[in-house]
């Protein structure tokens, strides 16, 4: 390890050591009870409550997967899926924010997703908690192992270490820092590391273009390569046998651009519609200390995801005109950070940069397997198995929880070819369309009930697996993102078996009647 690693690992150990701090200030607070555990007994602020539901949310794929897909075949696809992300931000915050706040508290007070939704139809036996419950365990366990695919390609690449090896290192400081502090230490965190993933950002994007020769000098050279600075059409890399891209006369060669249709782009924006179901951001929604004070939040939000995305496209442009040879197969391209961070920084900035890939890693990952933890302890254990479990009992259970999904998580990251934006957008599709349509009946349709919950979370999820595994090889107009159909499709089995069978009770009706007029409580 050379004096430059060195500087760079010095960093790096700081800023952990800074976010292991905040863990062990706010563990006492945070093991107080399971809502304060669970939930933050409801007490951020709208800034905490806005950053940290988007650094959780954006994750190691904002600084590596996204930049690579835009690096590797240019603006078309990076671009169409920033822009649904930043209107199903928006649209979010604006909708379902205040409204699910309000219906969470009128709802037994729920602190968890499952058991909001559970709650919300005051069903007796459980059976919506317990399959809401199961689907978080598995698409979350599915979205940390690419948090920690994140962290094997970031420290394999900067100290030439085994991927295997430092995924897993990265996996154990992850698993460390969230048994210690639970949501609070990890919504404050998320805070911080908000603002180190945007200011990272910010100044590779403004470092590598003057490097490059300025803003014409990058857009001219990206402009040459057919179709990759196209909104309607998508660069085609020429591979050889091996999925690596052929360099000849030192430049790598691409093919005719590929078409780019009003399907193709419906399909990327439809990832806004992920929003819906993404229990890290609606649990922010739920646990803010004043439901007033959402609005700040969601201005705050919006602005940091508008920056965030448009850089991180754009580096992927600076990083082809910088580095064109640097990355040949599809993996490797969503290194084109790291590249530029280590090559135009001194070391100790570019620790400081690097630790905004870890930051965006370390705030989603934590969220992930705490949210999935808390799915089995509070909503299968106390939920179902034993309903008189202790407050103890269940932290106990979602500690062990934890352990078992962070190993299933490391298992499946075991692929050093694993592709961060490819499991990253699978297990969002899982998501969006297990909750989100079921949450938005929930929150603005009041004849929705039980029966059609069930059906649009089961329909939902079970054509994820359909169209990805199976509809979607078919190639030509079936080759879109799953959660458009699957999203369409949730929606139908909603209305469909609620129109079918028999009507809320009156005491659903009532519920929804109030929170629909402002009132939380009789």
């Amino acid at each position: 390890m050379d004096a430059n690693t060195i500087q760079i690992l010095i960093s790096m150990v700081v800023y952990m050591a800074v976010v292991i701090g905040i863990g062990a200030l706010y563990a006492k607070r945070a093991n107080k009870d399971s809502e304060s555990y669970f939930l933050g007994g409801r007490s951020l602020g709208p800034w905490v409550t806005a950053m940290s539901a988007e650094a959780s949310d954006m994750s190691g794929w904002l600084l590596m997967g996204l930049p690579g897909v835009a690096y590797w075949c240019g603006l078309a696809d990076a671009a169409w899926t920033a822009i649904g992300l930043a209107i199903g931000t928006y649209i979010n915050w604006l909708l379902v924010s205040k409204r699910l706040r309000r219906y969470s508290v009128r709802a037994n007070n729920s602190i968890t997703l499952p058991e909001f939704f559970s709650n919300r139809f005051r069903e007796k036996n459980k059976t919506i908690m317990l399959i809401a419950g199961a689907f978080i365990l598995v698409f979350f366990t599915v979205y940390a192992s690419s948090c920690f695919v994140t962290c094997g390609k970031l420290f394999s690449t900067l100290f030439g270490a085994p991927y295997v090896v430092m995924m897993i290192v990265g996996a154990a400081f992850v698993l460390l820092y969230t048994l210690l502090g639970g949501f609070l230490a990890e919504s404050v965190s998320d805070f911080m590391q908000a603002i180190v993933m945007i200011v990272a950002l910010t100044v590779i994007v403004i470092i590598g273009t003057v490097q490059a020769g300025g803003l014409n000098a990058v857009l001219d050279n990206a402009r040459e390569i057919p179709g990759f600075m196209e909104f309607f059409g998508l660069a085609t890399p020429t591979l050889d046998a091996n999925g690596q891209q052929i360099v000849e006369a030192g430049k790598p060669l691409f093919g005719a651009a590929s078409d780019y249709g009003a399907l193709t782009i419906c399909s990327m924006l439809a990832w806004g519609l992920g929003y819906f179901g993404m229990p890290q951001v609606l649990l922010r929604f739920m646990a803010i200390r004043k439901e007033e004070e959402l609005k700040r939040s969601r201005r705050i939000a919006t602005v940091w995801v508008l920056i965030s995305l448009a850089v991180a496209v754009f580096i992927g442009i600076v990083g082809r005109q910088l580095f064109p040879t640097a990355h040949l197969t599809k993996p490797g391209a969503e290194n084109i950070f790291i590249t530029m961070a280590t090559s135009s920084l001194p070391p100790i900035l570019a620790g400081f940069v690097m630790a905004g890939i870890l930051a965006a890693t370390i705030s989603s990952s934590d969220s992930y397997l705490l949210i999935a933890a808390s799915a089995f302890a509070k909503n299968i254990f106390q939920g179902v198995v034993k309903k008189k479990a202790t407050d103890k009992q269940v932290m106990i259970v979602s500690r062990v929880t934890l352990l078992v999904l962070a190993l299933i998580g490391v298992i499946i990251a075991l692929d050093e070819n694993s592709v961060i934006f490819s499991i990253v957008s699978f297990a969002w599709a899982g998501f969006g369309a297990t909750f989100g349509p079921l949450m938005l009946f929930s929150l603005f349709w009041k004849r929705i009930n039980k029966a059609g919950a069930i059906a649009g979370m089961i329909g939902g999820a079970g054509m994820v697996f359909l169209w990805k595994l199976v509809i979607s090889q078919l190639g030509g107009v079936f080759a879109i993102y799953e959660l458009l159909p699957a999203f369409i499709f949730s929606s139908i089995c909603i209305v469909a078996v609620s129109l079918l069978t028999k009507a809320p009770s009156q005491e659903v009706l009532d519920d929804f009647e109030a929170v629909r007029a402002g009132k939380v409580e009789d």
